[in-house]
């Protein structure tokens, strides 16, 4: 199973507005259709950093061949289409 997609920057900023207004966790996850887990979390990182951004790195395998090695192994296969089919 994978992770949830991040909030938006809005509504990282819906969540901050109303917690500062007073809102309760509960309420403010209503609002906002997200856990209490992550308004919480999201409030104590604006509170701390006073930022409230998405760091998330990419998952999975890095690529073998990077982009520019897949681009000129291409090109020579397209070179030398009938080497490559004997």
């Amino acid at each position: 199973m994978g992770k949830a997609a991040d909030l938006s920057e809005f509504d990282r900023g819906q969540i901050v507005m109303a917690r500062r207004l007073g809102t309760s966790i509960t309420e403010t996850a209503r609002l906002v259709c997200c856990s209490r887990s992550a308004i919480v979390s999201i409030h104590a990182k604006w509170i701390n950093d006073s930022d409230t951004s998405s760091r998330r790195q990419g998952v999975g395998r890095p690529r073998v061949i990077k982009e520019k090695g897949r681009q000129r192994l291409s090109c020579l296969v397209k070179q030398n289409r009938h080497q490559w089919l004997s």
